[in-house]
């Protein structure tokens, strides 16, 4: 997702997460909060929505399909990162007992996915990639390029190592929750045509 330029209906004063809820319920689109800062998030191009789409559906197939006690939720959920950053994927998977309906937050996602846009490239690799892994649940982080099949998948080693697969082709296993992605099912039978 990318940033929008600042918008002057967005709050000047910096806020913990639990007043950015407070906020954002009142207030409909798409934000994120880093450090204490409210970011609204630009419309998306066909192209990133097609792909987020794919991904949030080969996930909750997934799910479907292994019966696991786990739920796929769309972007629009939040993920607290610390007291005054929190994300919303482009898709996570939570597991256990369902969330109420009115929840805003989730606060033990095993994934999280973000899809690549040009203006977030760097937010994504970086920012989000260190932020994710602060929340002890996660166990994969996916970013996914909404230009050619390429997922990069981090998932969390022992200590404090994190590990990277490059999928180029075929599938890479999230273990846990025991779900298998294939890039076939993001991009399309013929990877190689998405280019």
């Amino acid at each position: 997702m990318r940033y929008a330029a600042a918008m002057s209906a967005l709050p000047r004063n910096r806020m913990n997460v639990d007043e950015y809820l407070a906020w954002a319920e009142r207030n409909p689109g798409r934000y994120e909060l880093y450090d204490g800062v409210v970011h609204a998030m630009s419309p998306e191009g066909a192209g990133h929505a097609e792909v987020k789409f794919a991904v949030q559906s080969a996930l909750a197939a997934g799910i479907r399909a292994r019966g696991l006690p786990c739920y796929m939720l769309p972007d629009g959920m939040t993920v607290r990162v610390e007291a005054r950053t929190a994300f919303e994927p482009d898709a996570l998977i939570y597991c256990g007992q369902k969330v109420a309906t009115s929840v805003l937050e989730i606060p033990n996602p095993i994934i999280v996915v973000e899809v690549l846009s040009p203006s977030t490239r760097h937010i994504d690799a970086s920012r989000k990639l260190a932020g994710y892994f602060r929340v002890p649940s996660i166990a994969h982080y996916l970013i996914v390029d909404p230009t050619e099949p390429l997922i990069l998948h981090h998932t969390r080693g022992s200590g404090d190592a994190i590990l990277t697969h490059i999928v180029r082709e075929g599938s890479t296993k999230l273990d846990p929750p025991g779900l298998e992605l294939r890039l076939a099912d993001v991009y399309g039978a013929d990877e190689s045509k998405h280019k």
